[in-house]
């Protein structure tokens, strides 16, 4: 079981791992395209990653209105806590 706060800090390290992001500027309300300067392939880039986490596959769709780190957190956290595979 995933919490909030071990998906967030997994995030962190993928940002800066993949974005050369640093980490004191990823907040949970860093919004991810204006602050953090992430674009839509970076956004997929995430998504194959996160997959590694979640051991779920996980559609750019689901993603499709998330903004911040706090959105990118529930998202996964939601994912995650579902007994329902996606499709």
């Amino acid at each position: 079981m995933h919490t909030k706060e071990s998906i967030y800090e997994h995030l962190k390290n993928i940002m800066v791992e993949l974005f050369e992001i640093e980490a004191d500027t990823i907040s949970l309300d860093a919004r991810l395209y204006e602050e953090l300067d992430i674009d839509s392939i970076d956004a997929v880039d995430m998504i194959i990653k996160l997959k590694d986490l979640t051991g779920k596959k996980m559609q750019p769709a689901d993603f499709k209105n998330v903004r911040t780190v706090q959105d990118v957190v529930d998202a996964v956290y939601a994912l995650v806590n579902n007994d329902t595979p996606k499709q």
